[in-house]
């Protein structure tokens, strides 16, 4: 009881919101209204909306990605959790999230938080009020909904880690912290105008780091969540045994873990070609491509590079070898050229493995967060210092303009880029630590142990996603089944007590 009232109450919080007065969207409506709404900006409105629909449509692949890595007791629970933390991002995004990253500074001198837009109000002149935004001709409404929807993938990178053995309720109370304050000011620092992007801060001299669509500031921040949080919630029931080696627990379907990847793929042609907010430029079908390009060669350094370590073609690691490469090309999608997105998506492909089995001796992280997201999210920001092309450096305005080092013989951008990750790790693990060590110690991270032997969708939500496997059949009439068919054929009847793995 204590839980669910905890629950509800800060469901509540989040809802009260609501009541502030609604948003004006005068720029919209007037100019449509009066006629004057440009054709320039119809196009790209549009191609921006499509590209946030398909980056919302991401919600669905990390869906079925960690029901397809966790075990059918806990595959429901999943539902619930995707649409309640899209649902919180939306909300507190929409409340203080975009001003915060996307808003005006609050000093010029450093630029650390915006100030302009809370609830999508009182903002005046749009190009003023979000300048990192203002060059696109592309409405503000739409601006935010698709700076929102990346806000909502990189809370949902960070839940893969906590499967099968956390309350529910973290996931509200963490949410709301995280859409409202932690990823809106850690994204501002990196790409939405904040001094990291910028560059020469606190009199070091720096150029201005590189992420175009962010394996820093969505990637890399959601797996340093998940980081926090694993370190202190610990691994799953039997993960270790009596002498610490891992065991594995496997997930009870691929195939649902396979659309999953797939899902993913195609939405990150959304994350990365409409981060170049324009449908008029021509620069969304040449990211596209170099996205594709390393997604692919993901997928076969992961095949090469799990025959070599584990002697099979492991159909997890050929999953995340896509998901870790297409992670790896979001900082650099819009700085390289195309012949770098094979080399820069092959690297990350071979990581994976490496890095998922070196860290599941250490920590219980079921779907490869840390690696996918966290490590390859590391490269990829990296690979910016080494392959930007200078030509793209001076069309995006950030960064050395001479290019990476293999252009410009500096390692001025390189530079940058390792400052950068070391700043925005730093800050969003403090701040998730900080945040899951109070839930801890008041609210609670963990489930019980008789909870988690039963499951999270019984034993947090009072039902089960597969039902057929876990109800006795004697109860599963409705269902259609044969109590007494099976009872006369000897078959073992199951029992509440009982949850297959």
């Amino acid at each position: 009881m204590r839980r669910s009232s905890l629950a509800g109450a800060l469901m509540l919080s989040v809802l009260a919101a609501l009541i502030v007065p609604a948003v004006s969207m005068a720029d919209t409506l007037e100019a449509s209204l009066n006629g004057q709404f440009p054709e320039s900006r119809a196009i790209n409105t549009m191609w921006v909306m499509v590209a946030a629909l398909l980056v919302m449509l991401m919600q669905v692949g990390f869906m079925f990605l960690e029901i397809g890595f966790s075990r059918g007791k806990n595959a429901g629970t999943i539902v619930a959790k995707i649409l309640t933390n899209f649902s919180i991002a939306g909300i507190m995004f929409w409340a203080c999230g975009f001003a915060l990253a996307f808003g005006a500074p609050v000093s010029d001198s450093f630029n650390v938080a915006g100030k302009e837009g809370f609830f999508l109000q009182g903002f005046g002149d749009p190009a003023t009020a979000f300048p990192v935004l203002g060059i696109f001709d592309v409405t503000v409404e739409t601006k935010f909904f698709f700076q929102f929807v990346f806000c909502a993938v990189s809370l949902a990178i960070v839940w893969g880690s906590t499967l099968e053995r956390i309350k529910f309720g973290v996931y509200i109370i963490y949410g709301i912290v995280f859409a409202g304050l932690i990823y809106p000011l850690g994204a501002h620092w990196v790409f939405g105008g904040g001094f990291l992007q910028n560059g020469d801060y606190l009199g070091l001299g720096l150029v201005g780091m590189q992420d175009f669509a962010g394996s820093t500031a969505v990637h890399l921040i959601g797996a340093t969540g998940a980081l926090a949080a694993l370190l202190l919630l610990g691994p799953r029931k039997g993960k270790y045994g009596p002498d610490g080696k891992p065991r594995a627990i496997p997930g009870h379907n691929m195939p649902l873990f396979g659309l999953s990847v797939l899902i993913l793929w195609f939405g990150w042609f959304g994350f990365n070609g409409g981060t170049a907010l324009s449908g008029l430029d021509g620069r969304y079908p040449e990211i596209i491509l170099i996205t594709n390009l390393a997604a692919g060669s993901g997928v076969l350094g992961a095949l090469l590079m799990s025959k070599i370590k584990m002697g099979t073609l492991d159909i997890g690691m050929a999953g995340n070898g896509a998901i870790g490469a297409l992670v790896a090309i979001t900082a650099p999608s819009g700085y390289v050229e195309a012949w770098t997105a094979p080399i820069i998506g092959v690297i990350a492909g071979l990581l994976v493995p490496i890095c998922v089995i070196a860290i599941d001796k250490k920590v219980d992280d079921p779907v490869g967060v840390l690696t996918a997201h966290g490590i390859c999210g590391i490269w990829g920001t990296l690979a910016c210092g080494i392959f930007t092309a200078p030509r793209l450096a001076q069309y995006n305005a950030f960064g050395d303009p001479n290019g990476g080092l293999i252009y410009s013989g500096s390692f001025d951008q390189l530079l940058a880029q390792v400052v950068g990750l070391l700043i925005a790790f730093s800050f969003v693990f403090l701040m998730s630590y900080g945040t899951f060590w109070l839930i801890k110690k008041t609210y609670g991270l963990r489930v019980t142990e008789a909870e988690e032997d039963a499951g999270l969708d019984i034993s947090e939500h009072g039902m089960y996603g597969y039902p057929e496997q876990f109800i006795p059949s004697a109860e599963l009439v409705g269902y259609g089944a044969a109590p007494a068919a099976s009872a006369k054929a000897g078959a073992p009847i199951a029992t509440t007590k009982e949850a297959t793995a």
